[in-house]
């Protein structure tokens, strides 16, 4: 029997695609199939270092989990990683090809579907089925010349597809109604039915409204989808839902949301600690003063996010924090900006030059074109515990406050601390997530640490998912839409 595929695709977008595909992913585990996500195309500064050293979105590292499988960078063969308001860098399979401007996209989508396709066809080969993430929507017409994240692949693939339309943001019959209007007729006829998602209340108030939608359109309907209260266990993807992280212990750790912020899942394992209390804070709000740890997150653009950074006092606000005796931990970007100096001399994230970093570590970063991309594992100096991460940076770091490292790799020093041990700076992503390390981190504070494993509660998490889309969609019609891969 050969492989199948379906495709979820979304009226608009944060409509919860790679949830519902990570939900999917899960169901199809647990009926014994063989199963691996796919994303044509992403664009996310939130990526995952795969087995074997290239780079995909951090929501199908998820769905990964959620099949029981290892990352390949075939899960998501074209990356698109902003670092300005109107570029981005192109990542092809796994390995970054080139830097892109708005304007000039669109010529070069075409080109990408060869990529898209051939990994396509590598994945089949190990999977009876392969759930497909669409991008945006595909009501955005004048993007459907070129397009491979939605009915361009879909169309060339042959992949039935199953539209998803968000309730929660309103008018969801005319996001659906309105999609099949404007859809090309041979792009809606690749539409087998619909689903609602993040329904609030009462889901019999809508009965009248989803039998609209299929008189509408004449599409099946596969159900009505209740809110996931646990979501906020799952690692997010966007930006966008970053406020959703305010969490009550007595700990306050506060992160400001950098105009480029990247790999923010690092820091969901604190926010899940009952001791912690995370904070998102938003551009134009100040540090808050009782925030006992800052943490400066990764970014796609180290210098545009340090002028940023200024551009909101908060440079301000961390001196008076760090003259207060608090601590900060800097994560690769961060990192970098806690140092003395950023070089870019070739310009490889934006125009060449020079920057005085914030001056709190004794430490000089210059760019280089070599991308460091690998998993790891290291012992973090101060408490000898082993932690389980990955660096995707540019750039190189040395200085003074390098001779008392955050870990070490195999022997080779890795970040910085000041005199002081208060102020700290590392290259290591995802390093909370390994619950021995976290523990001995956390301690170090004076703080306890929760029982439960990390890893372990994603994992109950993506099973309470599939249970939950179980209930409320009819998964098995949905997933036998899924059609042959030739």
């Amino acid at each position: 029997m050969p492989p199948r595929a379906i495709m979820i695709q979304g009226t608009g977008s944060n409509v919860g695609k790679s949830m519902l595909v990570a939900g999917l992913c899960r169901a199809a585990l647990r009926r014994g199939i063989a199963v691996a996500p796919f994303k044509p195309q992403n664009m996310s500064n939130n990526a995952a270092v795969t087995q074997d050293g290239g780079e995909i979105g951090r929501a199908q590292a998820l769905q990964a989990m959620a099949c029981g499988r290892d990352l390949s960078v075939h899960m998501n063969p074209v990356l698109l990683k902003p670092e300005t308001d109107t570029g981005s860098q192109v990542v092809i399979q796994g390995r970054a090809q080139s830097h892109l401007e708005a304007r000039d996209f669109g010529g070069a989508r075409g080109a990408l579907l060869k990529p898209v396709l051939e990994s396509f066809g590598i994945l089949a080969r190990t999977a009876d089925l392969i759930i497909v993430e669409g991008a945006g929507s595909p009501a955005e017409t004048n993007l459907r010349n070129g397009d491979i994240a939605n009915m361009g692949f879909a169309r060339a693939a042959n992949v039935p597809v199953v539209l998803a339309g968000d309730i929660d943001r309103g008018g969801v019959i005319a996001q659906i109604v309105g999609t099949q209007a404007v859809l090309d007729p041979d792009d809606a006829a690749m539409v087998k039915g619909f689903l609602i998602n993040k329904f609030r209340g009462d889901v019999a108030l809508f009965n009248d409204g989803y039998d609209d939608i299929i008189q509408r359109t004449g599409w099946a309907g596969f159900g009505v989808l209740p809110w996931f209260n646990a979501a906020h266990l799952l690692p997010a993807e966007d930006a966008v839902d970053l406020a959703r992280a305010d969490t009550g212990g007595a700990f306050h750790i506060v992160c400001p949301m950098l105009s480029r912020i990247a790999n923010f899942d690092d820091l969901d394992p604190l926010a899940a600690e009952p001791s912690v209390r995370l904070t998102m804070i938003p551009p134009g709000t100040p540090l808050p003063a009782d925030a006992d740890l800052v943490i400066l997150p990764g970014t796609k653009s180290t210098r545009g996010d340090l002028a940023f950074l200024r551009a909101q006092g908060w440079d301000i606000d961390l001196r008076a924090h760090v003259r207060r005796g608090g601590h900060v931990l800097g994560i690769c970007g961060g990192y970098q900006i806690l140092g003395q100096t950023i070089a870019d001399p070739d310009g490889l994230e934006g125009a060449a030059g020079q920057d005085a970093g914030l001056g709190l570590l004794d430490v000089a970063t210059r760019m280089a074109a070599d991308k460091t991309l690998t998993r790891v594992e290291a012992r973090h100096h101060g408490s000898g515990a082993q932690i389980d991460g990955y660096e995707i940076h540019i750039g190189q770091t040395e200085g003074v406050d390098c001779q008392r490292p955050f870990s070490w790799i195999d022997g080779v020093a890795d970040g910085a601390s000041s005199r002081d041990g208060k102020i700290t700076g590392t290259y290591l992503h995802g390093l909370f997530s390994n619950d021995t390390f976290r523990k001995a981190w956390l301690a170090q504070f004076g703080l306890t640490s929760a029982p439960v494993s990390y890893s372990k509660t994603v994992d109950d998490t993506l099973n309470q998912l599939a249970d939950h889309m179980e209930q409320h969609l009819d998964v098995s019609t949905l997933l036998d839409s899924a059609g042959p891969i030739a």
